[in-house]
């Protein structure tokens, strides 16, 4: 979802920086537009990273049976930004 918006924020950024030719007198569009790009580049830049980014979980459970001895029951799951893998 942020690699989205990263790119809506930059096409609008654009559209404001370069395609719009309004003087307005208290508000400087085209430089709204190059902060809206240069939010856009960071905000698809952290999706990026995020979307890369993979977490492991390792959980251990140990129960003592007297009779058998220990017994260990070890999960591990790797999860990303999409769900469980």
């Amino acid at each position: 979802m942020s690699i989205g918006t990263g790119i809506v924020l930059f096409v609008i950024g654009a559209i404001l920086a370069f395609a719009i030719n309004v003087d307005v007198d208290f508000v400087n569009l085209d430089l709204i537009g190059y902060i809206l790009m240069g939010a856009g580049v960071v905000v698809f830049l952290i999706g990026i990273v995020l979307l890369m980014k993979r977490r492991s979980t390792e959980s251990t459970v140990r129960t003592v049976d007297p009779v058998a001895g220990e017994r260990v029951t070890r999960s591990e799951t790797h999860t990303s930004g999409d769900g469980t893998i």
